[in-house]
């Protein structure tokens, strides 16, 4: 195998059936679609049935990519996602082995609402070390297993879902050609967005039962400051890489965690606000796979063109960032 550059050939993504609006969750909830739309910008999202996992949604939506990408082998699956199906093993294995892979190598990344771009770039590392000419990376989550049933401000944000991308070796200068990703953390602010029972530090026993805290937690306002100012400034850095000034970005195509954060990113690097689609209104939270589910809604709604110089960026717990560019190539998602 020769390294070169990564190039992303392929997109496929994968919603479950089942919808469920803001007026879905008002009949359960004490909130209204006024009050989740005022505050988020969302007005439904998909949630899987109890016997779907979320290597089920990964494997549609790697199938979807090989499919878009005219292929149906590659020599590594890398799989960001937050809600693996089992503390142990890694999910990604058994995702390669159900789209009939063989044995290539895969592995879980978890960065948690970033984890697409840090997979991303290890895909895009795998290609440059010469070690794969060609990736499968999927970013698929399942937050409704995670989520506090009494909790509003959760359950009217995020939703389930996966996006995959396949990324081949190629040239540097050629449509698709991923730009050199950058990647951020800050584990001083692990409590803002976390699950703390059932890890390591806080294990679930039988006799600590009643203490535990099983679900998705989320410090709002703290989260909203540091998303904007993350994602602002590490899509500048990846932006000046590529030799870009702000007004050569034709699109900003963000994670998509609230409208207002996505408005904001966008005023504070001084980009027009319709230069950055917006996707969660239609699915909510995404986490990993919200990146990959943007990509394809932009492209099937012509907001997103051959050749529009593309910046992706995401912020999620850890504290995590990143971002990197691209120019968008001409491929139809699957």
């Amino acid at each position: 195998m020769s390294a070169g550059a990564a190039v992303l050939c392929g997109l496929g993504t994968w919603l479950p059936p089942n919808a469920v609006t803001n007026d879905d969750l008002a009949r359960e909830l004490d909130t209204s679609d006024e009050w989740i739309r005022s505050r988020t910008g969302i007005g439904t999202r998909y949630v899987a049935d109890p016997s779907t996992a979320t290597s089920d949604l990964a494997v549609e939506a790697g199938r979807r990519a090989l499919k878009s990408a005219g292929t149906e082998s590659v020599d590594a699956v890398v799989l960001a996602t937050t809600t693996p199906d089992r503390l142990c093993p890694a999910t990604a294995p058994l995702v390669a082995a159900q789209l009939g892979l063989g044995t290539v190598a895969a592995f879980d990344v978890g960065a948690v609402c970033t984890g697409f771009l840090y997979a991303l770039a290890a895909g895009a590392g795998l290609i440059a070390a010469g070690t794969s000419d060609s990736v499968l990376v999927i970013g698929a989550d399942m937050y409704s297993g995670i989520l506090d049933p009494a909790d509003r401000s959760t359950r009217a944000i995020f939703g389930d879902g996966a996006g995959a991308v396949v990324l081949r070796s190629g040239d540097a200068g050629e449509p698709g050609a991923l730009g050199r990703p950058v990647l951020g953390s800050d584990g001083t602010g692990s409590d803002l967005i976390s699950v703390r029972s059932g890890g390591s530090r806080e294990p679930l026993r039988a006799h600590t039962a009643d203490e535990a805290d099983p679900y998705f937690r989320m410090a709002g306002k703290a989260v909203f400051r540091n998303a904007v100012e993350r994602m602002a400034e590490v899509s500048l850095t990846a932006a000046q890489r590529a030799g870009w000034e702000i007004g050569d970005i034709d699109r900003l195509i963000a994670h998509q965690a609230n409208l207002r954060i996505l408005h904001a990113t966008a005023d504070r690097m001084r980009l027009p606000r319709h230069r950055c689609p917006v996707h969660l209104d239609r699915v909510g939270n995404t986490a990993a796979a919200s990146i990959p589910l943007a990509l394809s809604h932009a492209v099937t709604t012509g907001e997103l063109l051959p050749g529009h110089r593309t910046v992706l960026t995401a912020f999620g717990g850890g504290l995590t960032w990143g971002a990197c560019t691209l120019r968008w190539p001409a491929l139809t998602p699957a």
